[in-house]
Order: structure tokens, then sequence, then C-alpha cells
């Protein structure tokens, strides 16, 4: 059963990623970087910009103790936790490199959340002969296993909550690190903070692979607690805007899981909620430094860094480990909302060691 919810899994992306760029037109995939030895940087989708780390006297690209990696890192679209990640990546690069000797170029892509676009940079980091792949989020890991499947280059994926779900377990050249999130956890919360909640709003993204076992999970949980909850979802910013005005004057409190649409949105949506006096529970520190409530959850910065290091150990020693969840435990409080919603959360003190508390950023 695993196998076949796989294989219909890389099926569907195979369609989107095959099919819709075939329809996709010129479309051009947005590309960042700079060379590190100058701080000169250039926009270009057609000759993309790098980023070089470390000094290294060798030119050669190749894996298995070579001393140069030229590594392509896949972010599905843009937005506070997967630009967290990437800049993590990025960072932890830099770092091997100086640490090790040898020499790292890599260039990071924008997907714009567009199917299309992400097979078009698939088919440029096969092209431009990349030795790894790193994909931040699930489409663009599906994009890119697909694209790279006959070209020999590794996929070392980021911040996939359900590897299994999404198609992208049981490939020999593919890895990475999950974020699957402690549902039932944020939902504790939830309850704590305030025990007299009597309905909850489900907002998220159907098109969010990530999303669709948090909400079963979510579901299960208030329907053996006897609590009321009301789904309410979109695709887009104004669908996502229209879905928050629908649910304020029904709900007591949201609950988001790690969704990308959602996160996309939450600078828009933050006051609205806070106006409304409906607090916003969600699945990644980032929502909470873009005007949510509170999560609890992974810390980005350190699954980038993490990632970055199993992408070089990949390279270096050729060997595809089973992928890695990260662990999460540490809850994140926005102050700002708090204070705007007139919340007590003394109570989290007591379920987590580590407590964060953060204001709002436009980051």
């Amino acid at each position: 059963m695993m196998k076949m919810k796989r294989m219909l899994a890389l099926l569907l992306a195979l369609v989107m990623c095959l099919a819709l760029a075939a329809c996709g037109g010129d479309t051009a995939a947005d590309s960042s970087g700079g060379d590190a030895s100058t701080g000169d940087t250039e926009d270009s989708a057609a000759t993309p910009d790098t980023t070089e780390a470390g000094d290294a006297d060798s030119d050669e690209v190749s894996t298995g103790g070579a001393q140069s990696y030229k590594v392509a890192i896949v972010q599905q679209m843009d937005h506070a936790s997967l630009d967290e990640i990437r800049t993590a990546i990025e960072a932890e690069l830099d770092a091997i490199a100086a640490e090790q000797g040898i020499e790292i170029t890599y260039q990071s892509f924008s997907g714009q959340n567009d199917a299309t676009v992400l097979s078009q940079i698939g088919s440029q980091v096969v092209s431009d002969g990349y030795d790894a792949v790193i994909p931040i989020a699930t489409l663009a890991a599906q994009c890119m296993v697909t694209a790279v499947e006959d070209a020999d280059i590794p996929v070392i994926y980021a911040a996939i909550s359900y590897p299994d779900e999404s198609g992208l377990t049981g490939i020999d050249y593919v890895t990475g690190v999950s974020d699957a999130l402690n549902t039932a956890f944020i939902l504790d919360m939830m309850l704590a903070q305030n025990p007299d909640v009597q309905t909850v709003g489900l907002l998220y993204s159907k098109s969010e692979t990530n999303s669709a076992r948090p909400i079963e999970e979510a579901k299960a949980y208030l329907d053996e607690a006897g609590i009321a909850y009301i789904e309410s979802t979109g695709n887009t910013t104004d669908e996502i805007l229209a879905a928050v005005t629908n649910l304020t004057d029904q709900v007591d409190a949201i609950f988001t899981p790690t969704d990308n649409v959602v996160m996309g949105a939450e600078l828009a949506i933050y006051e609205t909620l806070i106006e409304a006096g409906v607090p916003h529970y969600t699945g990644a520190d980032s929502f909470v430094r873009n005007g949510a409530f509170t999560t609890c959850g992974v810390n980005y910065t350190e699954l980038g860094a993490y990632v970055a290091d199993m992408a070089i150990e990949v390279l270096q020693t050729g060997e595809i480990p089973e992928y890695h969840v990260m662990d999460g435990g540490i809850i994140t409080v926005n102050t700002e909302t708090a204070a705007a919603l007139g919340i007590d959360y003394s109570a989290f003190a007591e379920m987590a060691s580590t407590v964060v508390e953060v204001t709002t950023t436009e980051d």
C-alpha cells in the first residue's frame, strides 16, 4: 500500500512538472546569488548567479573526495519560513567550505510556487551539471526528483513534513529532512491557554500536501475533545483573506499547520485576526514572526544547517542515508500579538523547556 501511495504521489508530481512545463511558454525562473570573493551580485535567469564559498586549487567537480562542488538550492516560493531555511543552507555551505578548505559553488532559485517554473529549473539543474540539488518544500522536491531521475544527481530536500505521503521515500538518490508537526501538542497549547474553547477554525490550503495529515489529526483530536471545528481553505493570498473573514465571527481560535500558502499570506491576515480577537496557532515560528500568536515546532535555521551538512556528506561519501526528522519542542510566542489579544501565555512555560518570545517583522 505504501509503495502504491508513493507511486501515485510521484505520478501526480510528474503530471504537474512535465505537463505544465509543456504549456509554460517562456516563463523564467528567479535566481539569486553572488560571488563571495567580490560581493558582486547580478540578476539573470538565463545565466544564473553563483556564490563560491572557500578557496580551492582544483576545478574538479565530482563526488567522492572532490575539492569542488556545485549545488542548486531550489526554493518552492518566497516567504519567511522558506527564506529562513535557504539563508541557513547558504550560511552553512559557506562555513563548511571555510572549515574544510574546499570550494562550494551554490545557486539559489525560486520556483514561485509554480510547477512550470520548477520544471524549468529542474531542467537547468541537469543541463548545467550541478552535483546536488537541495529543494525546499514539497512541490519543489517532487519536481526536482522527476527532473534529475536519469542524471545521477542526488536530491537532499528540506522541510517535507511527510516524505512518505509525498512520494519521496524508497528512491535511491533521494533523502532529506522532515519538519513533521506535533499537531496534538499545539492543540494542547490552545486548550491550556483557553480551556473554554468551543469552536476552532482550521485554516489551510488543499493544494498543500504538508497540510493534509495534520488537518486530519486536528479533526480527530477535536472530535475526541468534543470541540466543534470549521474548515476554511484557499489557494491564493486573496482566497486565504476571504477564508479568514469567513472564520473570524464563528471561532474562538484558528489552527494552521506548516502550510506554505497560508504562510505567504500571514502578514496580510494577522491584523484582521487580532482585531477579531482570534489567536492563530500555527505550524512554524516564521508564522509567529509575521504576526501569528504562537507555535511549537522546529527551528528552521537549525533545519537548514542540518540539510546543508547532509548534502555535503552525501557528495563526499556517495551514500544516501534515510531521511531525518528534526526535533521540535520549541514554543514561540509573538508578544505584540499576545498583548493585543490580551492573552496570558504563562501556562506555556510548563509545557516546554524553551519559550521564545518574538515580535512581528516583515521578513
